[in-house]
């Protein structure tokens, strides 16, 4: 028993650990800066309330990460109705930040005048793709608001952490690299399904062989836009002795149609996994973006540790 002062007399007292300083203390957690500029997801593709969901948790990810994060999502075929384009998100963002400069103002408050980006813009993509970043920075310019665009999610060894967790899920790879289980649908060869042409193929093409040291099985990257290039890869893979081939979407999600993952499946002649989706290194590899655009620098992204 417990007296309302305390622990009863002779029962130990949980005492606080004393900081620990030099190379071994635990880092301190980071929160967003007060008037850091927003993270704005820039979603490819048509908007549903599937790629709506999918956005939405990659954001929740990544504010779980840095609290007092202002994520928003804006997307590349909006109708600035239910599903606002990357323009209005960024025009809205830039009018709260005036609208609380003059409050502040109006208020007595000594402030700084904002300066600085209002936003980051980071693309909801694996790998490149030219024509889908061109329209996307297009977007940025015509809002004439102040916004750093970054680079794209990958490459990057979480990516490769990402692939292979789904296709362990489809039973299309083992899920523990010291190869204790075995799985009788497990692939021997992966082909690597990117999209954005050949750029996008070479740099999918990087995590592959990042999955394939995960794996132990040769992985080769393959367009999905390009007309028989998903075979060839399929066919390269058989001749170099590969049985039994598994198809791994290099993508997010909304960038394309899911039939396409489907049909290319079909036509390299094997099963496929699901798309990377909101996977939480998704939302962490987002974020670091936006950290590194503007200076911050938290923690980098960590995956699960292999056993």
């Amino acid at each position: 028993m417990s007296s309302p002062t305390g622990p009863a007399s002779g029962l130990p007292v949980r005492m606080p650990r004393p900081r620990q300083p030099g190379r071994h203390r635990r880092p301190e957690p980071l929160a967003a800066p007060e008037g850091a500029p927003a993270l704005v997801l820039a979603v490819p593709g048509t908007p549903s309330a599937a790629t709506r969901g999918l956005a939405e948790e990659v954001v929740s990810i990544a504010r779980s990460e840095l609290p007092g994060l202002d994520a928003r999502i804006g997307y590349v075929d909006g109708d600035d109705a239910e599903f606002p384009t990357i323009q209005a998100v960024l025009v809205h963002a830039a009018e709260e930040r005036t609208a609380r400069y003059e409050q502040a103002l109006a208020a007595g408050v000594e402030v700084k005048e904002p300066e600085g980006p209002v936003a980051v813009v980071v693309p909801l993509l694996a790998g490149p793709d030219n024509a889908l970043l061109r329209v996307i920075r297009q977007a940025v310019m015509d809002s004439r608001v102040a916004a750093d665009l970054t680079d794209v999610l990958g490459p990057h060894p979480l990516l490769a952490e990402a692939l292979h967790v789904r296709l362990s899920e489809a039973g299309l790879a083992r899920a523990d690299r010291a190869r204790l289980f075995t799985v009788a649908t497990a692939a021997d060869g992966i082909v690597l399904a990117s999209v954005g042409g050949e750029e996008a193929v070479q740099a999918a093409g990087i995590t592959g062989m990042l999955l394939a040291a995960r794996l132990a099985v040769p992985v080769m990257a393959a367009a999905l836009d390009q007309d028989g290039s998903i075979s060839a890869v399929a066919e390269q893979l058989r001749s170099s002795g590969s049985q039994q081939l598994a198809l791994a979407p290099y993508l997010i999600g909304p960038e394309i149609d899911p039939s396409l993952i489907a049909e290319a499946a079909q036509e390299a002649g094997c099963s496929a996994a699901e798309a990377l989706g909101p996977y939480p290194a998704i939302g962490k590899l987002a974020l670091s973006k936006y950290t590194t655009a503007l200076g911050i620098a938290p923690q980098q992204p960590q995956g699960t540790p292999v056993r």
